[in-house]
């Protein structure tokens, strides 16, 4: 009896052991599938923090922080901007390269005509094409018509929305043939300036658009943030 006692204890040792091993990868599965999953609750945050752009021309040091929190299916999108044109209204947008190559702000090597302002169009060989606007409706993707903030009378805006991220995925993907937004590979930008006084004839805009619509004036680089 004492023998078989002892296989006894022997063998429950080892089955709690393998029970223990076998909850452990169960958990490091679960964390690490909360990371990748859009239907998880773990939270994925990025960021990009906006410096001026053109302050020759506005004479505001514009600047402010935009935030990127996806939880599950909800991708919420914040801005916090500062020093901007007053009572104007701002597109803002995320830009990017259909083949996913990592935008970068412009400097001032951007301004090929040497007219001494970086326009929207000199800004596509860092920072690619308009990709995502953040208006009153993001997963439409109306860049021209949706509705943008309009800054106060202190040149400040606040904006949040948030959004279906398989909603936004789908309508991406459907504009630019991507699968993925790939968020810390974009830059984001603030645009608009007074129309007055005008700006000079070689400042180019997007077709129809007023340049004083599309003038960037705050550049950041989306950053992915460390948990």
């Amino acid at each position: 009896m004492m023998v078989f006692n002892k296989n006894v204890r022997s063998g429950t040792t080892v089955f709690a052991m393998l029970i223990a091993a076998m909850l452990a990868w169960a958990f490091a599965a679960v964390s690490d599938a909360q990371v990748t999953d859009p239907g998880s609750h773990s939270e994925l945050a990025y960021v990009a923090h906006l410096h001026p752009m053109n302050s020759e021309i506005t004479g505001l040091p514009t600047s402010g922080e935009v935030r990127f929190s996806i939880v599950g299916d909800e991708l919420t999108i914040s801005v916090e901007a500062h020093g901007l044109p007053p009572n104007l209204v701002h597109w803002q947008h995320f830009h990017g390269f259909a083949d996913n190559r990592a935008a970068t702000c412009p400097g001032a090597a951007a301004d090929v005509n040497g007219d001494g302002i970086i326009d929207l169009i000199e800004t596509e060989p860092a920072a690619g094409t308009t990709m995502v606007p953040f208006t009153d409706d993001p997963v439409a993707m109306d860049v021209a018509h949706g509705t943008y903030p309009k800054a106060s009378g202190a040149g400040t805006y606040t904006y949040r929305q948030t959004v279906s991220l398989k909603g936004l995925t789908a309508a991406f993907a459907k504009a630019f043939n991507d699968p993925t937004l790939d968020l810390d590979r974009r830059v984001v930008f603030i645009h608009g300036v007074v129309a007055t006084p005008k700006l000079p004839a070689s400042v180019a805009s997007l077709g129809p658009i007023p340049a004083d619509v599309t003038l960037p004036i705050a550049c950041g680089r989306v950053e992915r943030l460390k948990r």
